[in-house]
């Protein structure tokens, strides 16, 4: 089969104009698809992300004395990576020596709306402004408005000697009985 000068010009028109967009196209869709391959690789998403967060020096921690800390951390949603940033707060009490544990956190949302939970004018207590939910110092409510306790996050210390408080971070659903972490 012999082709013609016109002939082969239009053969190798269409098949250079069909390398053309491949070359352009696969970047493309490797741009769209780049969130969903993250997530699929196990890449960070929500609170995986964060892991555990560095928010105080245990010597900066009074005995028996709740102190809030923001908890801040770098966010990325599909292509869009945001600086750090507070994302929310914790509430840390160091506990007297000898005990269990030697530093106890909770989220400052309440379990009731998710208003963010104040120390209470007695310095021993809590008290959401929102509905008047109130917590006694180990996070128990003190009264039927909350659906729980307070939640508790994760805690651990680092191995130096002024050791690093450092906390896992996670939001809980409200109005629930049971303490349900959101995805």
């Amino acid at each position: 089969m012999s082709l013609n000068r016109r002939e082969f010009a239009g053969i190798g028109t269409f098949v250079l104009g069909g390398l053309m967009s491949l070359v352009l196209a696969v970047p493309g869709v490797a741009y769209l698809l780049d969130p969903v391959l993250k997530s699929r690789k196990g890449g960070p998403s929500g609170d995986e992300a964060i892991g555990f967060t560095s928010l105080a020096r245990l010597a900066d921690l009074v005995e028996g004395l709740p102190q809030a800390f923001p908890v801040l951390a770098e966010r990325q949603d599909a292509w869009v990576k945001y600086p750090k940033e507070a994302i929310g707060s914790v509430w840390l009490i160091r506990q007297p020596e000898g005990s269990t544990e030697r530093v106890v956190a909770f989220s400052a949302e309440c379990p009731h709306l998710g208003c963010g939970v104040n120390l209470a004018p007695d310095k021993h207590s809590f008290a959401c402004p929102c509905h008047s939910s109130s917590f006694a110092i180990d996070g128990k409510p003190t009264n039927v408005i909350p659906p729980r306790p307070m939640d508790r996050l994760d805690v651990k210390l680092s191995d130096d000697a002024d050791p690093e408080v450092l906390v896992r971070f996670q939001r809980f659903r409200s109005q629930a009985k049971e303490q349900i972490p959101l995805a």
